[in-house]
C-alpha cells in the first residue's frame, strides 16, 4: 500500500499517523512487536529512512519503544478515566473558598516565572498564523486608513458574520449573517446568553466536572447551579438530564457537547440530537460552548447539537482565540429564538468588536489560510497530546489514569493513593510549576483527587521537567512508584 496525502504532509507523519491510529484503536496492543523495517518500507512503497523517521516520531509520542536487539513495541500506556457511578444532583452556590482557590489558580497561571503545565491557552508562537495575520492587517491598514478613525457599531462587521456562516453552513447549521452576534470571546457571549435566559436565583445546569470560570460568572448573576453527572468518555448523562427537566429543576443549560473541558470528551451524533430534542421539548435553554469544535481530531468534523435546533432553544457560542489569535477576542454567538436579546444586551454591554480586527479575520477566514491552518493545529495537538500522556505515564503513580481527547489540548488525569491535589498544587507552586487541581472543576468535593493539564506549549526540556517534577511529588504523595508501563490500551475503552 503506498501512502498519498492531498495535504502535502511529509511521507513519514503520514506512516506515523496510520501506526497511531491503530495504537489508539487497540488493532496494535501494548506489548506488540511492530513489523521489521523493511517489511514496512515494502508494504508501503517508502524508503528504509521514511520508515525510521516514522517510529522516531512515534517514539517522541511515547507511543512505541525501541528495545536492543529485538526492535521495535508498542508502549503500555495509561488506563482510561472511568465513571464513578452516580452522584446526588444538588443545587449549589460557589462559597468564597471555591472563588478564592480559582482566584489563586488563575494568579499562578499568569505569573511571567512560572513554568505553566495546566493553562488552556497556546504559548507556542508556532501554533498562531502570527505572520499571515500581520500581512492582512497591515494591508487592510494601507487600503483603507481611515479604518480605525471610526467607531465600530453594532451589529459589527457584516463580511465577517458573511463568512462565519459560510463556515457555519460545512457544519450543519443554517444561518444567515443576520442571525450572528459578533461578541468579545466566547466569555462574553456565555455572559450575555445568560442574562437573556435567566434571571436572580434560576438553577442552571452544568456538566460535572466542567470549566471552573462558569462558577465566577454564575455567582456575579446572582445565579445557581446544579451538576449532571458526566461521562468522561460520552459526555453529559442525558437520562439524568431529562430527569432534571421533567421535575422542572433547570432554568438553562451550559454544555459543551463538542470537545470538553477539562474531559476532552465528545457526544456521539445520536447523543446530540437527542440532546437537542430535549431542550426543544421542555423549552429549557441549552448554552451550547463550541469553543474547542473546530479542533476535533475526527474528519469530517461532528456538527453542534445547534444543528440539531428545532424551534430556536439553543445558543451556539464561541470564538476564535484558540485557534486563531488570542488577543483579537473575537467570538460569536447564534441565538435561536434569543437573538435579539442578546443583540440588545452586546449593544449596551460592549457596543460592537474592532472593525480592524473584524475585517482581518474576514479575510484570513474567505482566504482559505484557516483551513489550512486548522489542519495544522489539529495534527500538532493531537502528536501533543499522545506525548504528554506518555510523560505522564513514565513519571506519574503507578495507577494513574487520563482521558484521551478527540480534540483540543487539555486532556484530564486521575491519581491513585488518595492524593490531594490542592495539596500537590501549593507543593508544585513552591518551585514555579503550576498545575489546575481538579477541585476547581466542581463545587462539591468529587475531583480532589485529579488534575487538568494542557499541551498548547512548546515541548522543551523546561515542560518536559515540569511533568517530570510534578510526577515526582505526585508519587511521594501516593507512597506509589512511578508507572512506566501500565499495559492498557491507549484509546479509552467503553465502560
Amino acid at each position: 500500500m503506498s501512502l498519498v496525502s492531498p495535504s502535502g504532509q511529509p511521507l513519514y507523519q503520514q506512516l506515523a499517523e496510520s501506526f497511531a491510529e491503530a495504537i489508539h484503536q487497540g488493532t496494535l496492543k501494548p506489548g506488540k512487536r511492530l513489523p521489521a523495517i523493511r517489511r514496512v518500507a515494502q508494504s508501503h512503497q517508502v524508503s528504509v529512512n521514511t520508515v525510521l523517521n516514522a517510529w522516531q516520531m512515534l517514539e517522541d509520542r511515547g507511543l512505541i519503544e525501541a528495545r536492543p536487539q529485538s526492535g521495535y513495541y508498542v508502549r503500555g500506556v495509561l488506563p482510561a478515566v472511568i465513571r464513578h457511578g452516580e452522584h446526588k444532583t444538588r443545587v449549589r452556590d460557589p462559597g468564597s473558598s471555591k472563588l478564592d482557590l480559582i482566584d489563586k489558580v488563575f494568579a499562578a497561571q499568569n505569573h511571567p516565572d512560572y513554568i505553566n503545565i495546566s493553562l488552556a491557552c497556546p504559548q507556542d508562537s508556532e501554533l498562531f498564523p502570527a505572520a499571515r495575520i500581520a500581512r492582512i492587517t497591515a494591508s487592510l491598514l494601507r487600503r483603507h486608513p481611515g479604518i480605525i478613525g471610526r467607531y465600530a457599531l453594532p451589529p459589527g462587521s457584516e463580511r465577517l458574520r458573511e463568512e462565519i456562516a459560510r463556515r457555519a453552513l460545512h457544519a450543519g447549521q443554517t444561518l444567515t449573517a443576520d442571525e450572528i452576534t459578533l461578541t468579545h470571546g466566547c466569555m462574553e457571549a456565555l455572559q450575555l446568553a445568560l442574562r437573556a435566559v435567566t434571571q436572580p436565583g434560576d438553577c442552571v445546569g452544568l456538566e460535572s466536572p466542567t470549566y471552573f470560570f462558569l462558577f465566577p460568572l454564575l455567582a456575579s448573576l446572582g445565579l445557581r447551579a446544579l451538576e449532571i453527572p458526566t461521562d468522561p468518555q460520552r459526555g453529559l448523562s442525558l437520562d439524568a438530564l431529562e430527569m432534571l427537566l421533567q421535575e422542572q429543576r433547570i432554568q438553562a443549560l451550559i454544555a459543551m457537547p463538542g470537545v470538553q473541558n477539562p474531559l476532552g470528551c465528545s457526544m456521539s451524533l445520536e447523543n446530540k440530537k437527542r440532546l437537542a430534542e430535549l431542550v426543544n421539548t421542555y423549552h429549557v435553554p441549552l448554552i451550547e460552548d463550541g469553543l474547542y469544535d473546530e479542533l476535533q481530531f475526527d474528519w469530517p468534523l461532528s456538527p453542534p447539537v445547534k444543528a440539531f435546533d428545532r424551534d430556536g432553544w439553543i445558543i451556539y457560542c464561541t470564538s476564535f482565540t484558540k485557534t486563531v489569535a488570542p488577543d483579537f477576542r473575537i467570538g460569536w454567538t447564534a441565538a435561536g429564538r434569543f437573538h435579539d436579546a442578546i443583540a440588545r444586551l452586546k449593544a449596551v454591554s460592549s457596543m460592537a468588536e474592532s472593525a480592524l480586527l473584524s475585517e482581518t479575520l474576514a479575510e484570513f477566514l474567505a482566504s482559505g489560510g484557516y483551513d489550512h491552518h486548522l489542519r495544522t493545529l489539529r495534527r500538532r495537538y493531537a502528536a501533543n497530546l499522545d506525548e504528554a500522556r506518555g510523560l505522564i505515564a513514565r513519571y506519574f503513580p503507578a495507577g494513574t489514569r487520563a482521558t484521551l481527547p478527540r480534540g483540543g489540548f487539555v486532556f484530564w488525569v486521575e491519581l491513585p493513593g488518595g492524593v490531594n491535589t490542592t495539596g500537590m498544587f501549593d507543593r508544585l507552586l513552591q518551585e514555579k510549576i503550576c498545575v489546575t487541581p481538579g477541585a476547581l472543576y466542581s463545587l462539591s468535593e468529587r475531583y480532589n483527587h485529579a488534575l487538568r493539564l494542557s499541551c498548547c506549549y512548546p515541548f522543551d526540556t523546561r515542560y518536559t521537567q515540569a511533568i517530570k517534577r510534578a510526577g515526582e511529588i505526585a508519587c511521594e504523595l501516593a507512597g506509589l512508584p512511578a508507572g512506566e508501563d501500565q499495559g492498557v490500551p491507549l484509546r479509552p475503552q467503553t465502560v
